[in-house]
Parts: C-alpha cells; sequence; structure tokens
C-alpha cells in the first residue's frame, strides 16, 4: 500500500459542491464536450477507406500504410487511462484542452505531410490528442450536469460515440468524393480551434475536493508498462489474426510472441498497481461488482458491434450482390435506429434499472444478428433492412444505461479512472472483434458467404454474454 495515501486523501468529501452547472453554461460546455468526441471518434475510422489512395500517392506497400491506422489507435489505446488518471491530479478541463491542441496541430502536420512515416507520426500524435479528449469526456459531463439529469447527459454521449464510431466511412466517402485525402484532416484544424475557444470558457473546473492528493502522482514505469502491455497486446493480436499464406505464417508467430510479452508485463504492471490506493490500472474500481459487470458487458457489446460492421459489407456486396450505395444505405438503419432509441433510452434511465435495459438491448441485439445470420437465400431490402434497424435498437437501449452505470457506480473522486475505462472498453472491444473477424474470414472463406454466416454467429453469442452480464448487475444493485 502506498502510505502517503489514505482513503481520506483520495476521496474528498463532496457535499459542498455545486451539483452540476446551470443553463446556459451546461448547454455550450455540452457541445465542447461533443465537438471534441464527434472528431476524436470518427478520426479513428475515417482513413479506413482512403488507406489505398495515400498508400499509391506516398508509394508506399499496403502492409506499411496500415500504421497509418494502427498509429492512432495505439496513440489512443496507449494513453487513455494514464490521461484519465492525470485529469484526476490536475483536472479534466485542463487535460481535455491539451488533449485537443495536440490533436488539432496534430491534424495540421497529417494534412501538409509529403512523407507516409511523418503521416504516421502525425496519426500517432493525433491519436494521443485524442486519448486527451476521450479519456476524461464522461468525467466532464458528470461535472457538467446534475445527478437528477445526468441519464440525459449520459445518452447523448452515447449517442455521439456511437454514430461516430460507423460514420468514418461515409463522411471519408463524401469528402474523397469531393477533394483530395489531406482534406481529411484539414477539416479537424478550424473544429478543433472552435472547441479550444469555447472550452476555455464553457469547460467546467474540477472542483478542489476532488483533486487527487499532492502525493498521488504518475511514476513513468507505470505509464510505460500501461504503454507498452496494451500496444503489445494490440499488435500481437492483430498479427495473429492475418491470413495464413507464406508470409503470414511469419507474422503470426511474431504476433504471438508480441502478445506474450504484452500479457507478461501486464502481470507485472497489475502487480505494481495492487500496492497503490489510486491505482493507474483502476483495480479499486473493478472490485466493484457492478462496475467490473458493466465493463464486461461493454467490452462484449463493442465486440459484437465490430464483428458485424466488418462481416456485413462482405455479406452484402459478394453474397447479396447489392450496390455500394445500396449497402451503405442499409446499414445505415443501424444508424438510424440508435439515433431514435438513444433518447429513449435516456429517458427510462433512473425509472427502469440500468442493468434490465442493458439486458433487453443487448437480447435484442442478439436476436437480430442471429436473424441477418439467418436470412433466406435472395432477401429484398426491407427484410434486411429490419434485421439492421433490429440491431440499433438493440445497441442504443443498452448503451447508454450501461455508461450511466460505468460512471455513477464509481466514487465521484474516481470519475476520472472511469471516463477512462469507458473508451478503454470500447478500443479493447472493437479490437477484439477486428481480429477475429481476421481468424474467421482465415478459416471460411469470405466469398463463399460462409465467412460472414459465421462472423455473425459469433457476434450474437457475445451480445448475449454482455446480456448475461448486464442483467447480473441486477443482483447486485438490489442488495446496494
Amino acid at each position: 500500500m502506498d502510505k502517503s495515501l489514505t482513503p481520506d486523501t483520495v476521496l474528498a468529501p463532496a457535499a459542498t459542491m455545486r451539483d452540476g452547472l446551470p443553463m446556459p453554461e451546461r448547454r455550450l460546455a455540452m457541445l465542447v464536450i461533443v465537438l471534441g468526441l464527434i472528431v476524436a471518434v470518427l478520426d479513428g475510422s475515417i482513413m479506413n477507406l482512403a488507406l489505398p489512395t495515400v498508400a499509391k500517392q506516398l508509394n508506399a506497400q499496403p502492409s506499411e500504410a496500415i500504421w497509418i491506422v494502427n498509429a492512432y489507435q495505439l496513440g489512443t489505446l496507449g494513453l487513455l487511462l494514464p490521461l484519465a488518471a492525470l485529469g484526476e491530479r490536475i483536472g479534466y478541463r485542463k487535460v481535455y484542452l491539451i488533449g485537443m491542441l495536440c490533436f488539432t496541430i496534430a491534424s495540421a502536420i497529417a494534412m501538409l505531410a509529403q512523407s507516409l512515416w511523418l503521416l504516421i507520426a502525425a496519426r500517432g500524435l493525433q491519436g494521443m490528442g485524442a486519448a486527451g479528449v476521450m479519456a476524461v469526456n464522461a468525467a466532464l459531463v458528470r461535472l457538467t450536469y446534475p445527478a437528477s439529469r445526468l441519464g440525459k447527459g449520459m445518452a447523448l454521449n452515447s449517442l455521439v460515440v456511437a454514430v461516430s464510431s460507423v460514420a468514418g466511412p461515409g463522411v471519408a466517402a463524401l469528402i474523397l468524393s469531393i477533394a483530395s485525402w489531406p482534406w481529411l484532416f484539414a477539416i479537424n484544424v478550424p473544429l478543433g480551434l472552435l472547441t479550444l475557444w469555447l472550452g476555455r470558457k464553457a469547460l467546467p473546473h474540477n472542483p478542489p475536493q476532488l483533486l487527487a492528493a499532492p502525493h498521488a502522482r504518475l511514476t513513468p514505469v507505470d505509464v510505460a508498462l500501461n504503454f507498452a502491455m496494451f500496444s503489445l497486446v494490440f499488435l500481437g493480436a492483430e498479427r495473429i489474426g492475418v491470413r495464413h499464406d507464406a508470409a503470414a505464417a511469419g507474422q503470426a508467430g511474431t504476433g504471438w510472441a508480441m502478445l506474450g510479452l504484452g500479457l507478461v508485463l501486464g502481470a507485472w504492471y497489475v502487480l505494481r498497481q495492487k500496492r497503490l490506493t489510486l491505482p493507474l490500472l483502476p483495480l479499486d474500481l473493478l472490485r466493484i461488482p457492478v462496475f467490473a459487470l458493466s465493463m464486461g458487458a461493454s467490452i462484449g457489446a463493442f465486440s459484437a458491434q465490430m464483428l458485424s460492421f466488418i462481416a456485413l459489407p462482405f455479406m452484402l456486396l459478394d453474397a447479396l450482390g447489392r450496390s455500394h450505395f445500396a449497402a451503405g444505405m442499409l446499414m445505415t438503419a443501424w444508424s438510424a435506429a440508435i439515433v431514435l432509441v438513444a433518447p429513449v433510452a435516456g429517458k427510462l434511465i433512473g425509472k427502469v434499472e440500468d442493468g434490465l435495459l442493458g439486458g433487453i438491448g443487448m437480447a435484442i441485439l442478439a436476436f437480430g444478428l442471429l436473424s441477418l445470420a439467418l436470412l433466406p437465400a435472395d432477401p429484398g431490402d426491407l427484410n434486411i433492412g429490419w434485421r439492421m434497424a433490429l440491431c440499433g435498437l438493440g445497441f442504443g437501449l443498452f448503451q447508454s444505461p450501461n455508461n450511466h452505470t460505468i460512471v455513477t457506480s464509481a466514487p465521484l473522486a474516481r470519475a476520472g479512472a472511469a471516463s477512462g475505462m469507458l473508451g478503454t472498453a470500447r478500443l479493447t472491444g472493437q479490437s477484439l472483434g477486428a481480429v477475429l473477424v481476421a481468424i474467421i474470414f482465415t478459416l471460411w472463406p469470405v466469398h463463399s458467404g460462409m465467412g460472414t454466416t459465421v462472423a455473425l454467429y459469433i457476434a450474437a453469442a457475445f451480445a448475449a454474454m454482455s446480456a448475461v452480464f448486464s442483467s447480473l448487475r441486477l443482483k447486485h444493485t438490489a442488495t446496494h
């Protein structure tokens, strides 16, 4: 145990704090939070569609160009928890604004990059900035809304994440249809500057009672271990998931070695964190059963979503012969359903148990994914569309209550750590889903249609698992 810290210094009393921001300050603060979240989440997938064009213009191999995406993911995933912890020490507002400044500068560098490796470096810096925005996002929402209205704030937050996560390719297609790929980054610069300007005026400060004790410092060793663990596990899993041709066999072997090293470093990291009262890896929060179950449900839900989002285009384009436009419109039914149901889920928070809402939502998603896997041989667009909408309805009903539980089941002084874990769960689930798809498509050829069907079955299993985790929370909330 770190002797310099006691529960009293970590969890200072909050009885005298103001409960959220008044209107219209609350509305302006939420606008800043939403703007930052949109660009940070959107840029995680906006480059996927442009990779072939960028690789050709910069004379890069596809295996090199993929680092344009990986660098962003690694920068974000590796720094989410350290920057969330930093927010508890210096204030969420400062971390958010520094992250947005870093993101904006990196976007300008990426826009002007004339070499692949400068673009990759800029994307890594951009990911680090995005980590600052996402790490404290939910914690800022908690300071912005009064407790009685927090469900509404979390619903809006969840809606922005859900829509931004799937909107990347569509936004990229729109921009690339009228401009060159540097404009994918150019649009971030004015948005980033606007967010910085508004953020300095609008974002709430941490109440002094909630700032961590001066002795609760971040050590370089723990930050490095956190970054190394997530990076090695992410890159190792990605290499394991490559296709098994002659070149890929060597990559898969390297992947297993990286994954093993990442797990060893992770074990060392956990042992170091167990002795701290205010750990960087929030083991204290994971000891709270409701929090741990919500994290498991979130990882499963995002794994299911990513599995299906990668598999469905192959099914629509190859197996069912739809055009790119028709496939895009059909998948839009998923996003549209989330947009419609998220506000309803927000209103139900506080009236219906979060665990029950989340369990029903994930059960609906599991049923929707099963119905997509069992599509008839020649389905009409309506037959596909209602299944997509059912999936979106289930995911939208789940996400807001689940995020609300993750944020509120943590003590207020640990809202930063809970916020960081929200992003970590999402990125972990998405990474796991992407790796599983790669493995599935290796074992079952995608053009035969079998690979996509298997992926949807496994996605349904992940959704069902999340439904179980979410429903188990009812048992624990009933005992409190």
